[in-house]
């Protein structure tokens, strides 16, 4: 009986009859332990939050459901206090306005009138207004689960491709 070791070095080193070389078998076999002090490579790559992205908008959509209702917010104080909950990505007030404006545009499609979501542009720059009624909160929990459902459909669609689709 060969063991478990001698079975991997037979798989992993055939010798060709013909021309009496060794050929690599298909697949890796087992590895070897990491060296000492070999780092994790499951750091994270910064991410640049985009107008469209459903992972971004999710994100702003749960801040601005804890936001305070029935007074403005700065745009600038929303995205940076995005920055500062989400350090692995950077959020531009632009963003969070177009998420803004796509939830301003989905509540006069909900309900027929623009007091539900005020975008305006103030003196200190843009800022959001979100009014103060029992309507919001689940009308708003309704926008982050459709924006929760588009990420799970982007990762489903990302995992069923066989390869990149741009860059090479």
């Amino acid at each position: 009986m060969v063991g478990f070791r001698q079975s991997l070095v037979i798989q992993s080193e055939m010798t060709d009859p013909v021309t009496e070389t060794i050929v690599p078998a298909i697949g890796l076999g087992a590895l070897r332990p990491a060296p000492a002090g070999l780092p994790n490579p499951l750091a994270d790559p910064p991410i640049v939050a985009e107008a469209g992205d459903p992972f971004a908008a999710l994100r702003v959509i749960d801040l601005l459901a804890r936001i305070e209702r029935g007074h403005p917010v700065r745009v600038a104080d929303i995205a940076d206090r995005l920055n500062v909950s989400y350090l692995d990505w950077l959020f531009s007030p632009a963003v969070v306005a177009d998420v803004a404006l796509q939830l301003q545009a989905n509540w006069m499609s909900d309900y027929r009138n623009s007091s539900g979501i005020v975008v305006d542009d103030g003196p200190l720059g843009p800022s959001i207004a979100i009014e103060d009624s029992s309507r919001v909160d689940p009308w708003i929990v309704r926008q982050a689960q459709r924006m929760a459902a588009a990420c799970t459909e982007r990762l489903a669609e990302f995992s069923r491709r066989d390869r990149l689709t741009s860059g090479g």
